[in-house]
Parts: structure tokens; C-alpha cells; sequence
């Protein structure tokens, strides 16, 4: 079955403000699908995608409560790309399979659009082919490390590491359809979407 639903790519660096966005186009009605969500559940207590993660990479990557080991996966993954590769390996076709299951269901067929929240959007064609718009959260880097150390405590460098390792944010600006932007002097984050969401219902409405 085809997804009828108009799809808008979510995106944005680490700590660029992409589930403050989503949860505000939420509020809208608008359906959100979020694979930094879905991958949450699958390596969750219980998550799906552990026992793979066990005897794929080893017990020690599984934490006391079932979960995954977020710190010392994040450690290996940065410093081993093999590590890296085994683990998209596992986790990538489940969020995937969870992604099109969602977009399929009752409730993101039945709204006006959707939002697919996907961190490296433009690094995954899978999901870029998925979309009809692409929207970017952008901010200043040294915002994003900011954001980063206050929720998570990661240290400046091992932040610094993550942002590096994902795409320029010029790239990330030269590829967008649109932009919001989340930085410390912005005006009203809800202004913003609100005024892309009357033209995101206006596209979905003439592309059917």
C-alpha cells in the first residue's frame, strides 16, 4: 500500500532543537514520526533489537537493565568503525521497518501531513526518497555544544567529536527546502512554524 500522506524530512544537528520543533508542529496536529524515537524503544529495556545487539557485538554493550549501553556504544562506534557498521547493520532495517509501519498507520494517513524526523536525513537517500519537502533546524554550533553538555553532561571534546562527525551545517543549508532557525537571539520558535505550516497543508493539498 502507498502512503498517500504528504511527508516533510526533519533535520538538524545534534542539539539544533529538532524535538522542541516536532513536539510544536505536534500541537498543530500535524503527525510525527521521529526514528531518534524508534531507535529508543528498539534498544530500550526489552528493546527489540538487543538480543541481535548481544550476540552480534558482544554482552557488554547490553547494560544491567536490559537496555543498551548508550556510553560505551557511543564510545566504541566513534572509535571502531567495524563497531559502527555492525551496529547500523542491526538497528538501520528495524527503524526502517518501524518508520514505514508508522507512515502506513491510520492516524499519519488521515492528517494533512506528516513530519519524518530523521537526524542524517541527507546522508540516507532511504529517507530522503521518502520525502517531499526537507526542513532544516539550524542554530550556531557553539549553541548545539551548549544544549549538548547541559542535557546529556558530555564533556566539550566528546561533543565537539559528534558535531564533527556529522554533515557541515553549510551543506546541511544548501541542501534544505527550509529552514528554521533556533539559535539564542531567534524570534518566536511557534511563529516560525507556524507560518510554514499553512504552506506545508497548502503543498500537501496540490500534491494530491
Amino acid at each position: 500500500m502507498a502512503v498517500d500522506v504528504y511527508i516533510v524530512g526533519l533535520t538538524g544537528g545534534i542539539g539544533s532543537g529538532k524535538s522542541t520543533v516536532a513536539d510544536l508542529f505536534g500541537t498543530l496536529g500535524v503527525a510525527i514520526v521521529d526514528t531518534d524515537a524508534i531507535a529508543r524503544v528498539l534498544t530500550g529495556v526489552e528493546g527489540r533489537a538487543n538480543p541481535a545487539i548481544r550476540i552480534g557485538m558482544g554482552a557488554e554493550f547490553i547494560a544491567g537493565d536490559g537496555s543498551l549501553d548508550r556510553a560505551l556504544t557511543r564510545d566504541r562506534v566513534f572509535a571502531d568503525a567495524g563497531a559502527k557498521r555492525k551496529l547500523e547493520a542491526i538497528l538501520h532495517p528495524l527503524i526502517h521497518a518501524e518508520v514505514e509501519m508508522a507512515l502506513h498507520s491510520e492516524p499519519v494517513q488521515n492528517a494533512s501531513y506528516a513530519i519524518l524526523v530523521v537526524p542524517l536525513l541527507f546522508e540516507t537517500l532511504t529517507y530522503r526518497k521518502r520525502t517531499q519537502s526537507t526542513l532544516l533546524i539550524d542554530c550556531p554550533v557553539a549553541t548545539q555544544v551548549e544544549r549538548v553538555k547541559r542535557r546529556s553532561g558530555l564533556d566539550a571534546d566528546e561533543i565537539d567529536r559528534i558535531v564533527n562527525a556529522q554533515l557541515p551545517r553549510v551543506v546541511r543549508l544548501q541542501l534544505a527546502d527550509n529552514l528554521i532557525w533556533n539559535g539564542k537571539m531567534t524570534g518566536s520558535l511557534r511563529e516560525q512554524i507556524e507560518r510554514l505550516h499553512v504552506g506545508y497543508i497548502q503543498s500537501a493539498a496540490t500534491s494530491k
